[in-house]
């Protein structure tokens, strides 16, 4: 699962990334209709408010403020996650990965540590901060979709390197930067690339002051 990741507002590549987004339509919709600014630096979290890179009405790649999390009928709990294996036949998701993805840009994301006690019940342990080895972005791969008048995205998810399933079972689907245009073009067919996914990780106990 990914539900959380974290923004570094000092790396230089961010800068046009968050001029974008503040430009965008749908951060002063956020902030004037739902009091939801929108968040460039930090911890990220579900319901929170975040640059997102999606394509505008022209098919060219634009910038856009999203909120995470898709809502779901009789819950108070927002979808935040989608399986990368059957999003393609889930009610929920079928539309949008036809049509609508995305890419969530990242300095890195969180995952804790998942072990059973020796009486088999499920702990969560140690915080970690993960991103692919050598990159300072991690481009999150994800679905989106209109609710109402706002955008709002999931981050697709997948089997774990071997490496990540140390700790857990799941890791965000990661493409590499090149491949950005190719995932958010509707007509292209995501299922082509996959391979290309990035599972070649670095991982360290999180920083307390990096969760800040």
């Amino acid at each position: 699962m990914c539900t959380s990741f974290f923004i570094d507002n000092s790396l230089t590549e961010y800068k046009d990334l968050f001029a974008l987004a503040r430009k965008s339509a749908t951060a002063d919709r956020f902030m004037n209709y739902y009091s939801k600014p929108l968040k460039t630096s930090g911890e990220v979290r579900p319901t929170d408010v975040c640059p997102v890179i999606a394509p505008d009405s022209r098919g060219n790649r634009a910038v856009f403020a999203m909120k995470w999390g898709f809502t779901l009928p009789n819950s108070t709990q927002p979808l935040v996650n989608a399986r990368v294996e059957t999003a393609s036949i889930k009610p929920t998701f079928a539309e949008s990965w036809s049509r609508r993805r995305c890419i969530i840009p990242a300095s890195c994301y969180f995952e804790w540590k998942h072990f059973k006690t020796v009486d088999g019940k499920e702990k969560t342990g140690d915080k970690y901060l993960i991103q692919p080895k050598g990159d300072t972005i991690t481009w999150l791969c994800g679905l989106y979709r209109i609710e109402g008048d706002i955008p709002v995205f999931a981050v697709l998810t997948r089997e774990p390197s071997e490496e990540i399933s140390q700790i857990h079972d799941r890791m965000p689907l990661i493409l590499p930067e090149s491949k950005i245009d190719e995932w958010i073009t509707p007509s292209v067919k995501p299922d082509s690339l996959l391979p290309y996914a990035l599972t070649d990780m670095v991982m360290e106990k999180a920083d307390l002051q990096v969760q800040m």
